[in-house]
């Protein structure tokens, strides 16, 4: 299983900008017995690696048959799915089929060169959404259905919902048109439902056999209640993230995984972490990273910049290629040490030389350590950072599945384009765009 190093964050290594081993230890245990309470139904995330995937694994090989798999959706319903692909299938367009697009915006030249690029008679669409009302997802599914029908494709095969059991505009359709659908569970919200049919699909859809993506999240899930430091790393970085933002006050969280593969999975853990945390004045801003790209653009902010930061390095033991660097050049020295290396050990060099640059500088940081990059070690980091999320966000006080700060655009939008019942939002927009504007 993936470990957790938390060494450069205890004040034995980095002084009085650390914590307190013992500090650590009473709030970890607290925040277990905090997740213990089960106060929130939406913990059911915590469930998901122990369900079934007879009708996931079904419609995957029914997607294989298509030349092209269009997913829609936004937030968790897209980001999930795109980390999936990036980290286990790596220029998956180039190599194999399906072809998969993720639309997960509403900037029309998008859209435009998605549908100038697919045949939409080879083509198959899950659109995504837990509610069904998500506008962003529905505006593009109403576009492309209505050019499926206008190709006189039959519906019920050019389309797969993601979506509520029960209710919602996609289970009317789903049932009205005989379209397939898959449930995304009542009490799964969208930002921890990445293991929920919404990123299981994608996985299977690709070749991945989703199978080993819950068996990884079930290592972590097995160890979430244990009130064992040593036993549940979760708990512990939730601690020490926690008490370094209200103790020493360091409100950003730099993301920073060492490896191009888990680029989207800093974003994916910004939108986790962001909206989970963000509420009552309370929180820290995550801050999406990539290694060692950033040693040469935000390294210097880091190490003398703001003493505002938390570093979160996401290092990988074995990257699942060696290539070996030729010995060239033996009279330039600048050249000539690299050679006989690999680039594997060069990465994850440079990764420890920022990480003890950072630790020579008294900066707090932390490691999450991935032995591979593989389905089931995917399936644990995604479990791991949303039992960790919900765990700081209730150390907090706060809690961390619902999003209030962004519901109040959601209904503007609604009344800026005359949605029945939002009328008052609708004028709201309207007296706010006759405003003097100061434009130069």
């Amino acid at each position: 299983m993936l470990r957790l190093d938390f060494s450069n964050v205890l004040q034995e290594e980095i002084g009085e900008r650390g914590l307190k081993i013992s500090e650590i230890e009473e709030c970890t245990k607290r925040a277990v017995s905090l997740l213990s309470e089960k106060k929130y139904d939406e913990l059911d995330f915590i469930n998901l690696p122990y369900q079934q995937v007879e009708k996931v694994k079904q419609i995957g090989e029914r997607v294989k048959e298509y030349e092209y798999f269009l997913v829609l959706g936004i937030g968790g319903s897209a980001l999930g799915p795109r980390v999936i692909m990036e980290s286990l299938s790596p220029f998956h367009n180039l190599k194999k089929t399906p072809k998969v697009f993720i639309y997960d915006n509403v900037d029309p030249l998008t859209l435009k060169q998605i549908v100038e690029i697919v045949d939409l008679k080879k083509t198959l669409i899950n659109v995504i959404s837990k509610s069904g009302s998500t506008s962003e997802t529905l505006a593009s599914f109403l576009i492309l259905w209505r050019m499926v029908r206008d190709r006189k494709l039959r519906v019920n095969e050019h389309f797969v919902f993601t979506t509520d059991p029960e209710k919602g505009n996609l289970r009317r359709l789903a049932s009205e048109y005989e379209i397939p659908a898959l449930e995304i569970p009542r009490n799964v919200v969208g930002r921890y439902s990445v293991l929920s049919p919404v990123g299981l699909l994608l996985a299977e859809a690709i070749g991945v056999d989703s199978s080993y993506l819950l068996e990884g999240a079930r290592e972590v899930s097995e160890k979430a209640f244990s009130k064992n430091i040593g036993e549940n790393p979760m708990a512990c970085l939730a601690s020490c993230l926690y008490m370094i933002d209200i103790l020493r006050e360091r409100k950003i969280v730099v993301f920073l995984p060492y490896s191009d593969r888990l680029k989207t999975l800093s974003e994916w853990f910004c939108q986790l972490w962001a909206e989970s945390l963000g509420k009552d004045g309370k929180g820290t801003t995550p801050y999406p990273s990539i290694g060692t790209t950033d040693q040469h653009s935000q390294l210097q902010l880091w190490m003398e910049g703001p003493e505002d930061k938390v570093i979160l390095f996401l290092s990988v033991d074995r990257h699942g290629f060696q290539e070996e660097i030729p010995e060239e050049f033996h009279d330039i020295e600048g050249l000539r040490f690299l050679g006989g290396h690999t680039l594997e050990e060069l990465i994850n060099t440079e990764q420890l030389a920022t990480e003890m640059a950072l630790w020579m500088n008294k900066k707090p940081n932390l490691k999450i350590i991935l032995p591979q990059i593989d389905a089931s070690t995917i399936g644990q980091i995604f479990q791991f950072l949303q039992v960790t999320t919900a765990m700081a966000g209730m150390l907090y006080g706060v809690n961390p599945f619902n999003q209030p700060g962004v519901e109040l655009g959601k209904r503007l939008t609604y009344g800026a384009m005359g949605k029945r019942g939002f009328e008052t939002e609708g004028e709201e927009v309207k007296n706010y765009l006759k405003r003097n504007r100061f434009i130069i």
